[in-house]
């Protein structure tokens, strides 16, 4: 499986997740459909299937438990110790969360902003990267921008 990090981020802050490339498309039909938060995304995601809502809402439930405000020790254990393609779903939380947020897997990461309706490509290899050109009409209509 080709696996791409994606980092989302909105009103209510930044997170990041690792998962199967093919989403990409899913994800960019959300954003031409004006998700303009991560539950609006996931859930229209969710309309495909709700595999990937689940992985992240799950995932940040997880987070949530183990990192509580101020005390970060368990995710930043996770981020010395695993490689980028491995990392468990997590909320950026302090510097350390940042970077590993911004650290591509083998085949990329992909930043969605929903406060200013950029999507930025800081690197991908994906397969399925034409989803992303294939799509740059839609997304600009709908007032989105593009960033290589």
């Amino acid at each position: 499986m080709n696996v791409i990090r994606f980092t989302v981020v909105d009103r209510d802050g930044t997170i990041s997740f690792v998962y199967d490339g093919g989403a990409l498309g899913t994800l960019l039909e959300a954003c031409v459909g004006g998700s303009a938060s991560v539950m609006a995304l996931l859930n229209a995601t969710a309309r495909r299937g709700p595999r990937l809502r689940e992985y992240v809402t799950c995932g940040l439930a997880v987070f949530d438990e183990h990192n509580v405000s101020g005390a970060y020790h368990s995710i930043h254990e996770a981020i010395e110790y695993f490689p980028s393609d491995e990392l468990p779903v997590f909320r950026v939380v302090d510097d350390v969360t940042r970077e590993a947020s911004l650290r591509p897997t083998r085949t990329g990461v992909i930043v969605f902003n929903l406060l200013e309706r950029r999507i930025v490509q800081m690197h991908n290899s994906h397969d399925e990267s034409v989803d992303l050109s294939q799509r740059v009409r839609q997304l600009q209509r709908a007032g989105w921008r593009i960033v290589p």
